[in-house]
């Protein structure tokens, strides 16, 4: 009985990584150092992944087939492109307040939010990212770690979800919120 073997790989973890200009990219045993006229990023490599460094592109391969092998194959290509491309531009996020009142501002590295509570929400801006207000009723994050920009602009958005009946409420820009009619009277 003849078994054939198929090598089963991601398909997007195959797809090779494009280095625009100005962007480097270093490999040690378990890091990789990606730098580019924004900033330097660098993450650790699990060792069943292997990145090979070609002239102007990165290749991602598995070193042994495993079930996690297969897991970690497109995952981190997903994030080292994601890296690539955060040294090269910045990744952004824009939120917008709608509602009566709500505002915010920012000052020394604090922003300062009125939702319509009794008191104004002060978040501390972490490092690494930047925040503009534009009108009093926009908000830009950028950064170039995508996952931390997204995660300060849901923790934003976290204090007044948009709600359905009047679309009130921190949403992202050119979010469409489905509204849903009140009350009705017979």
């Amino acid at each position: 009985m003849l078994c054939l073997v198929k090598k089963i790989m991601s398909r997007i973890g195959r797809l090779p990584i494009v280095l625009p200009e100005g962007v480097s990219v270093n490999k040690d045993s378990e890091n990789i150092i990606v730098k580019g006229p924004h900033g330097v990023l660098e993450r650790e490599i699990p060792s069943i992944i292997d990145v090979e460094i070609l002239d102007d592109r990165l290749v991602i391969k598995t070193k042994v087939q495993s079930r996690l092998s297969r897991e970690f194959h497109g995952l981190f290509r997903t994030l080292i492109n994601n890296m690539v491309i955060g040294v090269a531009k910045k990744f952004d996020k824009r939120l917008e307040l709608k509602g009566v009142g709500y505002r915010c501002q920012v000052k020394n590295n604090i922003i300062t939010l009125n939702l319509g509570y009794s008191h104004p929400i002060e978040m501390q801006i972490p490092g690494q990212i930047d925040v503009k207000v534009e009108n009093n009723t926009s908000i830009l994050v950028t950064g170039i770690e995508k996952e931390k920009v997204g995660l300060f602009a849901s923790q934003i958005r976290g204090f007044r979800p948009p709600e359905p009946y009047n679309g009130k409420g921190v949403l992202y820009k050119d979010e469409v919120i489905i509204r849903k009619l009140g009350k009705v009277g017979k």
